[in-house]
């Protein structure tokens, strides 16, 4: 039939009549506008399409557009891709409410609420894309139909009649009739829509062709492990069925058997739904469509049930399934297994054969509470139970066991399951959950940090780095270096879930070191908490553990020699004022200041006297063991020298004689609890001027700068820093960890790193008057993260460069500090250019971070047995390692006493005088300049005799400036004049240097 809107003698045909013909056989058959006006029937504005012809119509892409009654602007609501209309078929199209809190929900085949239409007048056009119409009265080849009702200025002829809140316009003769004439073919009744499910209405006088009619159960059941078979079948009283394809997604196990096509038009086709034995238990709606010779197509859905027989034994592989979660979780069943391990709450089983499958588990954990473990290793157990998805506090996927155990029976003895060999790095420790494994290779430890707590050891395959330490933030190299990391990790348990009664895994040393290795590791997988926190994969071991100490002790620093040593040590909260609120002198109701509030809950470190007295003991037998010339402190009470001092009298206590003294502090030590320090050997070294700090406001903990001078007469400066922590407590804006490794508070980090080089730095450059600059401390950044960048770039007006990375990263890895399993180092020694040529060696000496921390000086939270494990020795003295930097500075003279030829007069003292004169001639005979000032020495005069006009002394020996430089072949005269009150002979050998004392 021609749809084209016909000529006639009215506005709108002379808009059409240049229009090509063109036949539609989809029409507008019913439309709803009212959709969740007051007092509406339905919710929903709805519009319905209608196939008069006799063969399918593609709509997918085509649009229902509306405009109001005399309205030029047109919304639209485009139908999906790919649906279709077949013969004598409705399609419904719900859209948009004005209130979907008011009146009824309808069916629908497509919904798209971009469309309000009008409850009384306005017009609706069938186009076939999915460009808006334009203009009140469009004319276009596209519009396929148009229903104009109530007032609209478009029509077919003329308008239907208006709607109301509970009248619809209804196409007469269900939808067959077309007169092109909107007025003569709408009526407005009571809504009475259709979908595609409703009965077809075919327009034309011929036959209507007869649908396929498939025959299926709705339902069916099949038990467990025995497969079966559920028939179905289809017919066509005027076709052939001859086709049949499951169109539900895949389910593993069911498929379809051979169809047996029907004989003849109007026969019956069969086909039967086949469940393999390993179907898992659950409820499938399986949906099965029928075709036939004519292009037409039927589905049926049965719903399949597979389900538990009695007495049924459900396989340890099929229980874990290759999922995330088991395809039986909540059901009760029986399984059996060889009971491969017990721990303190359960014990494993595994199937002795396995399912061949990687992806599925042969073994799985048995939890018994508090129960009693009866069984033993070895036992073939049948066990009854509900299977559980256990998902541990923190953790992000569960683990599959079996719990409320009602059963146990054991089958047979002496059983014995062989390990599975596994590759840590290349393994999805999912897959093998709850089995027995081994690792043939070198396991490292990673931390010990639970040791004591849980009896726990992080273990990798070699030493993991924080990718911070090595790689820049965000690069490339630092996200895959993570990702490895994160795949490369399990926890050593000691099956006790709990404090254990003695610390396992010591050596003859009472310790275990990350760096130590094990090889041949054999247990079983566990999943759980971890006594660090989170959750992650454990192995429970069923052979005892040994150990390799690959990272054994050292009894001091190992480092090039040099002829001074500086060095870097945070003594972890070192207060003598304690948290129970008594102090190192006894005293009671003392406090910390933090800020500006005093109190004992401001205090760190030791509780009380007890714990304090453990832990001087350990810092003092550091410090003496790295016996340098210089130590920067971190974390030491800011209470003024206090706690320096008492210190420095410790450490000279345990050396039997003074070596060192404290560096009097600098005017401004911040507002927080702690701060940094120095202290030094006078012998060695002496202050030049008094300490520096930087009171900025981003500083809370001010840098402190010393300069000092060496025994050889050179000059350097040392700046002791601690920057902020990178705890998130607070943190806001850029300051919140922005997830690339550098965590909380870089921003801040960052900051003082640029006040420290850009500001401080040559404040301490000035007062010095010297380039030789060491910038040591705890940076709370790792070795590639963004304030040590900024602090090592060469565009930096003083430029640093990094000593660990030179002197310790050719030969490993450089850490100082161990988190979450992961090494790095926050301690630092960055020595400006200058000074750098002058260091001859540096080096962490690892006594702390590598040691457990049950080890350390705290009695809290440990039991008596773990208490026991103290000792005065230095190791787990702090959380950090110290940091120790060998220097070789260039004296600021050198004796050039072979070089210059020497005369000297006699010493003319008169009869009654204490006083004698003489004259030195100094000639520069080396050949060479003497750049820097003459010294002329007198070593070893006698008794009583002093040098009334000396320049100064150096080393106890006075000396005059004899010029401020020697030319080759030049000369220079010295005047001498002596205090001599008991006229005795003035002897001396005279020595002459070229430099500065």
């Amino acid at each position: 039939m021609d749809k084209r809107i016909p000529l006639r003698a009215t506005a709108l045909a002379a808009l059409l009549a240049c229009q090509p013909a063109f036949a539609a056989d989809v029409v507008i058959s019913q439309l709803y506008g009212a959709g969740g006006n007051g007092g509406a029937t339905l919710r929903y504005d709805y519009v319905e399409l209608f196939n008069r012809g006799s063969s399918p119509v593609a709509v997918g892409g085509w649009t229902i557009q509306y405009a109001a009654a005399t309205g030029s602007s047109w919304g639209k609501a485009e139908l999906p891709a790919g649906a279709s209309i077949d013969p004598g078929k409705y399609y419904l199209v719900k859209l948009a409410s004005s209130n979907t809190s008011v009146g009824t929900d309808l069916p629908a085949d497509f919904a798209n609420n971009s469309v309000n239409m009008s409850g009384t007048s306005g017009k609706v056009a069938l186009v076939s894309n999915n460009i808006a119409l334009s203009g009140a009265q469009p004319s276009s080849a596209t519009i396929q139909d148009v229903v104009g009702y109530g007032t609209a200025n478009f029509s077919e002829t003329a308008a239907a009649p208006a709607m109301s809140v509970t009248t619809s316009l209804l196409r007469a003769n269900n939808g067959c009739a077309d007169s092109n004439n909107n007025s003569a073919d709408f009526t407005a009744v009571a809504p009475q829509f259709r979908t595609a499910a409703s009965p077809a209405n075919m327009c034309n006088s011929g036959p209507v062709p007869q649908p396929v009619v498939p025959v299926c159960p709705a339902s069916a059941k099949l038990s467990f492990g025995a497969g079966g078979s559920i028939a179905l079948s289809a017919s066509d009283a005027d076709g052939i069925v001859n086709g049949a394809v499951i169109t539900s997604p895949a389910v593993p196990g069911l498929s379809l058997g051979s169809l047996t096509p029907a004989a003849g038009v109007g026969g019956s086709a069969s086909v039967s739904l086949v469940a393999s034995p390993s179907v898992a238990i659950g409820t499938y709606p399986v949906a099965v469509k029928f075709s036939n010779d004519q292009g037409q197509d039927a589905s049926c859905t049965v719903s399949l049930t597979v389900e538990l027989g009695a007495g049924s034994v459900v396989p340890v592989p099929q229980v874990q399934g290759s999922g995330a979660t088991s395809p039986f979780n909540g059901a009760k069943l029986t399984t059996e297994g060889v009971v491969t391990a017990k721990v303190g709450s359960g014990f494993f089983i595994q199937d002795p054969a396995g399912d061949g499958d990687p992806n599925t588990s042969d073994g799985m954990f048995v939890y018994m509470g508090t129960a009693p473990v009866t069984v033993a290793v070895g036992d073939l157990v049948r066990v009854s139970g509900t299977v559980t998805e256990y998902k541990p506090s923190g953790a992000t996927r569960s683990y599959t066991e079996l719990s409320t155990v009602t059963g146990i029976v054991t089958q047979s003895t002496g059983n014995s399951v062989t390990p599975t060999n596994i590759d840590l790095a290349a393994t999805n420790l999912a897959n093998v959950e709850g089995m027995l494994v081994r690792f043939p290779g070198a396991l490292t430890v990673n931390a010990n940090e639970s040791l004591g707590s849980r009896g726990e050891l992080t273990l990798s395959v070699g030493r993991r780095e924080i990718p911070t330490n090595r790689y820049p933030a965000r690069s490339a190299e630092a996200l895959a270096l993570a990702a490895q990391n994160a795949a490369n990790k399990i926890t050593l348990d000691d099956g006790l879930f709990v404090t254990p009664a003695s610390v396992p895994y010591l050596d003859q040393d009472g310790t275990v070191r990350t760096g130590y290795t094990v090889s041949g590791l054999t247990g079983v997988i566990d999943f759980g908490a971890l006594g660090s926190g989170g959750a992650g994969f454990k192995v429970q071991p069923t052979e005892v553990p040994l150990f390799s100490r690959d990272n054994p002790r050292t009894a001091a620093p190992e480092v090039a020699a040099g002829n001074l040593k500086v060095a870097s040590a945070n003594v972890l909260n070192f207060f003598t004022t304690f948290m129970d609120g008594t102090d190192v002198l006894g005293q009671t109701g003392q406090g910390c200041t933090l800020g500006t509030g005093t109190s004992k809950a401001n205090c760190r470190g030791a509780d009380n006297m007890a714990e304090f007295v453990r832990q001087r003991d350990k810092i003092v037998a550091e410090l003496k063991a790295v016996d340098a010339d210089v130590v920067g402190l971190m974390e030491i009470q800011n209470n003024g020298d206090y706690a320096a001092s008492y210190l420095v009298d410790s450490l000279n206590a345990a050396y039997g004689n003074v070596e060192y003294a404290y560096v009097p502090k600098p005017a401004a030590t911040g507002t927080d609890a702690i701060r940094v320090a120095m202290i030094y050997k006078p012998a060695r070294v002496s202050l030049v001027g008094g300490a520096l700090s930087d009171a900025a406001a981003v500083n809370d903990r001010p840098p402190m700068a010393q300069t000092f001078k060496a025994y050889n007469g050179a000059k350097f400066s040392v700046i002791v820093n601690h920057l902020k922590s990178k705890r998130c407590n607070g943190a806001t804006g850029a300051n919140t960890d922005q997830g690339d490794g550098q965590s909380c508070y870089n921003a801040d980090r960052l900051a003082q790193a640029q006040q420290l080089a850009d500001t401080f730095v040559p404040q301490v450059l000035a007062a010095a008057g010297d380039p030789d600059v060491l910038l040591i401390g705890d940076f709370n950044a790792y070795g590639m993260e963004d304030p040590i960048l900024y602090l090592t770039a060469a565009e930096r007006q003083v430029r640093f460069e990094n000593q660990l990375e030179r002197f310790v990263r050719p030969n490993g890895m450089p850490h100082s500090y161990v988190f979450g399993g992961e090494s790095g180092y926050l301690d630092h020694a960055l020595a400006s250019v200058a000074m750098s040529a002058q260091v001859a060696g540096a080096t962490e000496w690892h006594i702390n971070a590598d040691e457990p921390e049950v080890l350390d000086y705290n009695l809290d939270g440990k039991n008596a047995a773990a208490q026991g494990l103290y000792n005065t020795l230095p190791y787990r003295a702090s959380d950090h390692d110290p940091v120790v930097i060998s220097l070789n500075l260039a004296p600021s003279y050198v004796d050039v006493t072979a070089g210059v030829q020497v005369q000297r007069s006699g010493v003319v003292q008169g009869r009654f005088s204490t006083v004698g004169t003489a004259t030195a001639w100094l000639t520069n005979t080396s050949g060479a300049d003497l750049a820097a000032p003459v010294q002329y020495v007198l070593p070893g005069l006698p008794a009583g005799v002093t040098l009334a006009n000396a320049t100064g002394y150096v080393d106890g020996m006075p000396y005059i400036t004899a010029a401020p430089s020697l030319a080759a072949g030049a000369q220079a005269t010295v005047q001498l004049q002596f205090n001599n009150p008991k006229r005795v002979a003035i002897s001396y050998t005279p020595k002459v240097y070229n430099g500065s004392f």
